[in-house]
């Protein structure tokens, strides 16, 4: 399934990221990819956040740019 979400011109949610959008990768375990990406030496924001449809983490690519993980509470 592909979602497309438009957030407000003026929305901070994308920060630090120079881009004017951010990926969302749903996965199976967050804490686990986490300690791997870690490992590999990429940039992971310390902030958390759980819903109650979710847990969510944010990572960096190479230039900068915010990429958002979630990891349903309802198996993949």
């Amino acid at each position: 399934m592909t979602v497309w979400s438009p957030f407000p011109p003026d929305t901070k949610y994308f920060d630090p990221s120079p881009s004017p959008f951010m990926i969302n990768f749903r996965v199976a375990n967050l804490n686990a990819l986490l300690a791997q990406l870690s490992s590999e030496g990429v940039r992971i924001d310390p902030r958390r956040e759980d819903y109650d449809y979710g847990r969510f983490a944010w990572i960096y690519d190479p230039e900068g740019n915010k990429i958002e993980l979630w990891e349903p509470l309802k198996p993949l």
